[in-house]
């Protein structure tokens, strides 16, 4: 793949300049509980089903407590 040819003396426009001042999203610290992880490292898809199923546990029993139920 050839790269094309920058003039260093202009300054940076367009697709440039965004590449050039890119940041990583992963690692904004606005971000919270984001985290990059090696190729192979991800995060097993039954986490995710466990924590939906304890959420909707939790949402369950509280409204259970909410009166004017039948």
């Amino acid at each position: 793949m050839a790269t094309a040819p920058t003039n260093q003396t202009a300054p940076q426009t367009g697709a440039q300049a965004v590449i050039a001042s890119a940041v990583d999203p992963a690692r904004r610290p606005d971000v919270l509980l984001r985290v990059r992880r090696d190729e192979g490292h991800e995060v097993s898809a039954w986490w995710m089903v466990g924590a939906f199923v304890g959420v909707s546990a939790a949402v369950v029993s509280l409204l259970s407590w909410v009166p004017g139920g039948s």
